[in-house]
Parts: structure tokens; C-alpha cells; sequence
């Protein structure tokens, strides 16, 4: 027989070799405004048993028969309100980012978006960078402080896909970047123009909620949410409690604003449901605000980096009519980082460090 040698890798080759995928992931959005469509989507995104966290076939019950069918009419409609000709907010903006930071971080990287609900899916995303041949893939979850219900659902998802593949390569885990300097920067940014503009009385950072059950399963000692001034710090035994890392978001932003204590509060938004939410509640406080004679305030809301419902219509839009409601003045919503310049530079310094 003929030995056989193998013949050396061609330039192509060796330019795939060290590549690098990157996933960024958003929560999801309906692919149309309408009921159908946007029923398909409550059906996904509450049955994750992450989102509701209730035995299988309750869950089941409650979401397919109570409220993907009576709240899909009422969601269709505020859907449309943000619909853009373009498409779903989120999806412009998650499309617009992945074009930016492909092209910012060159041909050595490969980017993708995905949704965890809907499409593009985490799964389809997946597939394509594993078409790619590369070494490694950096997931980023577009979610600022860890949540189970949100970088643990992206987590669990992308680990349901890998366990099928034959080959895996190195994978990295953005887990949460509420300390990164330029998520801070640009939300500052942002802030500031609003600041310059006008005399604010009071300061609002609304993050969306959770159950308060999911704080106390998080706990892993057991122990830690029992003490009062639990979220007062951040530290190693809360430092993936999602309410505590919603605490220092805000102090690291008033920080670098100069907003005095005593003049702004960290609430919680998007209630579902009888059982209790991590407090305090922004419905409750954007009532109480006029009532102690605060007539003008600046919203931020943190826990989002793309506008969506929960920013526009929640934050922008149904707040503000309940302020008014009560004497407010002025209420104003601060965009999110949506695609903005600051946010690419933030996403290529956390692909590189990861």
C-alpha cells in the first residue's frame, strides 16, 4: 500500500482556525402584531418553566386557557402601537447591533442575533455558527442583570441545543454586565440630555419584576434574604440575586448623574398575577409621587437596552398618564441604548474579555 499523508491546510483553513461566534440574544417578539401571532408567542414565553415556575401541567391550564386567549387581543393592540414599518422594535434594533458589532469586531468574529422566544431562534442561530467551523462561541444574553427568567432561560436553551451536537466548541457566558463602564456611560448620556433640559424633582429607575419566589429560590444559602438590608450592597452571597443587582444598577447611576440621596427610588414594574413581586411597586409609587408634591420627573428603566413595551408604552406612556392623573406635571421616559454607538463599544469589549 501507498502511504498517505495529509496535506497541509490551505490559507482558508487557517483563517477559520481561532474564529470566534457570537450569540446575542433578546427576549422575543411576536412575528406580527396580530392576535394569532402575538398568542404564539405568550404560549412559548410563559410555558418556560423558568418564566412560570409551577408544575407542568398547571402552567399548561393557566397560560392556554386563561391568558394566552384573553390577553392576546389586548397585547395585539399595544403591539401595534410600537410596530414600526420596519418590524418589532426589538428585532430592528437586535439587527441593526448585529450588523454594527460584525463590523466592528472584524472577520475573525461571527455574529448572530437570536430571541429566546420566536425568531431568529437560539437554535437556528446556533446552527449557523456551527456551520462555521469555530473555535469557540460567546453568548451574551441582552439582559443586564441576571434573572432565571431571563439569562438562566438563554442558558438553559442553548445548553438544550449543544448537548445534541457531536462536536462542541469553547463556549463563553456573558452572565450580567450592570458594572460595564459604558452601560453605565450610555444610559448617562442619555440621562444627561434630559437633565440639561429641564429641573427634574424626582428620579425614577424601574426595572421589570419578578415573583418574590424567585428571589428566595435563588438564595442559596438560604438565609441571606431574610436579612432586611439584604439588597442594601452587592456582595458574594447575593451577587446573582436579581433584585440586588437592580439596587446597584441604580447606585452606580445616580453615582456617576450626581443625583443626591433622597431624590430617586428603585422600583419594579410589570405585575402578573395575585402572588407577591419583588417591591416596591412603580404603579404604586408614580401615584404617590404628586401627592408629596413631586410634579416633574425623569424615568429611567434600566433593565432593558432596546425600547420595547415595557419601556415605551409601560414606562413612556402609561405611567406618565397615571402621573398626571394625580398632578403630575412632567414625566419623561429616557430611551433605552437601543443601537446606539456606546452600546456596540460595550458589547465588542465584553465579546474580547470573554
Amino acid at each position: 500500500m501507498t502511504p498517505q499523508t495529509l496535506s497541509a491546510p490551505s490559507s482558508t483553513t487557517n483563517k477559520a482556525i481561532g474564529r470566534t461566534g457570537v450569540l446575542i440574544v433578546n427576549l422575543g417578539t411576536p412575528d406580527s402584531p396580530n392576535v394569532p401571532d402575538v398568542r404564539k408567542y405568550l404560549r412559548e414565553f410563559l410555558m418556560d418553566g423558568r418564566v412560570i415556575d409551577i408544575p407542568f401541567f398547571q402552567r399548561w391550564m393557566l397560560v392556554n386557557l386563561i391568558i394566552a386567549p384573553f390577553r392576546a387581543p389586548k397585547s395585539a393592540k399595544v403591539y401595534q402601537e410600537v410596530w414600526t414599518p420596519e418590524g418589532s422594535p426589538l428585532k430592528v434594533y437586535g439587527f441593526a447591533v448585529e450588523e454594527m458589532l460584525q463590523k466592528a469586531l472584524g472577520d475573525d468574529f461571527v455574529v448572530k442575533l437570536a430571541m429566546r422566544y420566536q425568531s431568529p431562534s437560539i437554535e437556528s442561530g446556533l446552527a449557523e455558527l456551527q456551520r462555521q467551523g469555530l473555535s469557540r462561541i460567546v453568548v451574551i444574553p441582552f439582559f443586564p442583570q441576571y434573572a432565571s427568567a431571563t439569562t438562566g432561560s438563554v442558558y438553559e436553551e442553548v445548553m438544550r441545543v449543544l448537548k445534541g451536537w457531536q462536536v462542541m466548541p469553547e463556549l463563553r457566558f456573558v452572565n450580567s454586565f450592570i458594572d460595564h463602564p459604558k452601560f453605565i456611560e450610555g444610559f448617562v448620556q442619555l440621562g444627561k440630555k434630559y437633565i440639561a433640559a429641564h429641573q427634574y424633582d424626582h428620579y425614577v429607575f424601574s426595572y421589570h419584576g419578578v415573583p418574590e419566589r424567585h428571589i428566595y429560590k435563588g438564595d442559596v444559602t438560604k438565609q441571606y434574604c431574610k436579612i432586611g438590608s439584604c439588597c442594601d450592597t452587592l456582595t458574594p452571597m447575593n451577587q446573582h440575586c436579581y433584585r440586588a443587582q437592580c439596587f446597584e444598577t441604580t447606585r452606580l447611576l445616580v453615582k456617576e448623574l450626581g443625583i443626591p440621596e433622597g431624590k430617586y427610588t428603585t422600583c419594579f414594574q410589570s405585575r402578573l398575577g395575585k402572588d407577591p413581586w419583588i417591591q416596591p411597586y412603580t404603579e404604586d409609587l408614580v401615584r404617590e409621587l404628586p401627592k408629596k408634591g413631586l410634579k416633574s420627573v425623569l424615568a429611567f428603566s434600566p433593565a432593558f437596552v432596546a425600547d420595547c413595551l415595557e419601556t415605551t408604552v409601560e414606562v413612556g406612556e402609561e405611567y406618565k398618564e397615571m402621573f398626571e392623573e394625580e398632578g403630575g406635571e412632567h414625566w419623561q421616559l429616557v430611551e433605552s441604548l437601543n443601537d446606539s454607538e456606546i452600546w456596540v463599544e460595550a458589547l465588542v469589549d465584553m465579546v474580547k474579555k470573554a
